[in-house]
């Protein structure tokens, strides 16, 4: 039995966590366009609180997945990143954001990035990975985002050279069935 087993399960409700930023014109590029790297930091912030919530303790960034740009926010708009956890592992915790731009008068709704972090819980005193809560999914999505979380784990091993492509197991019985 794993250590995190033993901690009471949670929802992932229970974590949410939703930030709101204006872009400012220092926040952008030349051209009027938030610069990724402002939007990449609003979204390690609140992923990482939504992390910590769950745990209940610190946590630090372990992995970002891909993130694309797939729409400019401009200066002036209205920013809404929006956090939740999809799985818990030993000491590990996957979590997904979305992020939605506006205009200030809110008209012009989209989505404009996407992407999955990793954190890892670590003790308040010894400054260790500790062990996590697991996560319970309850909606369809959530079970669907829950159920993902294994074969993005295997890949996210198997890119940072932790485990072999033999070994993802979760990943290879995807590709059978598909």
């Amino acid at each position: 039995m794993s250590k995190s087993s033993t901690l009471a399960p949670k929802t992932i409700a229970e974590s949410k966590t939703t930030m709101t930023e204006m872009v400012m014109p220092n926040d952008t590029n030349p051209i009027g366009n938030l610069m990724g790297g402002n939007l990449m930091r609003w979204m390690d912030i609140v992923t990482s609180i939504c992390a910590a919530k769950h745990a209940k303790n610190y946590v630090v960034t372990a992995s970002v997945d891909n993130i694309s740009f797939t729409t400019p926010i401009k200066n002036g708009e209205v920013v809404t990143l929006n956090a939740q956890i999809t799985r818990a592992f030993n000491s590990s915790m996957e979590i997904f954001v979305e992020v939605f731009a506006q205009t200030l008068d809110g008209n012009n709704i989209r989505k404009s990035n996407q992407a999955y972090f990793t954190f890892v819980a670590v003790d308040r005193e010894t400054m260790k990975p500790c062990p996590v809560p697991p996560v319970i999914p309850l909606s369809e999505e959530e079970q669907k985002r829950y159920e993902g979380a294994q074969r993005r784990r295997e890949i996210r091993l198997i890119l940072s050279g932790r485990i072999e492509p033999k070994e993802a197991t979760e990943v290879i019985d995807y590709f059978k069935n598909v």
